[in-house]
């Protein structure tokens, strides 16, 4: 039920004023058109982030989906991709996709 994603967020944003809000959504267990939902109604409900996922679940960020998320918001709307990013390469096109920030283990391996 959408609706009921969206007024849980809602409640989450409203109870945590004036902090920031994060949505994990957790790409990997999603096909294309359930992260276009999630992110669209993430930013709906008041969210300021939406993140490909935890990195402790089958898959982390991808290309593809900072893509598919980027599409489905606001420009106001900040992307974190995490999980699975382990070279600068992967870094810059995960950048170039549209994440606003990236979460890594071991961010020397970015240099």
């Amino acid at each position: 039920d959408y609706l009921y994603v969206k007024e849980d967020i809602r409640a989450v944003v409203m109870a945590s004023k004036p902090a920031l809000v994060k949505v994990i959504l957790e790409t990997c267990l999603l096909n294309k058109e359930e992260i276009r939902i999630a992110s669209a109604l993430s930013e709906e409900a008041g969210a300021d982030f939406i993140k490909t996922s935890t990195g402790f679940s089958t898959g982390g960020a991808t290309v593809e989906d900072i893509k598919i998320m980027k599409e489905s918001v606001s420009p106001k709307m900040k992307l974190k991709a995490s999980g699975g990013i382990r070279s600068r390469e992967f870094a810059e096109e995960l950048i170039a996709a549209g994440a606003d920030r990236l979460g890594v283990g071991n961010g020397l391996l970015l240099l």
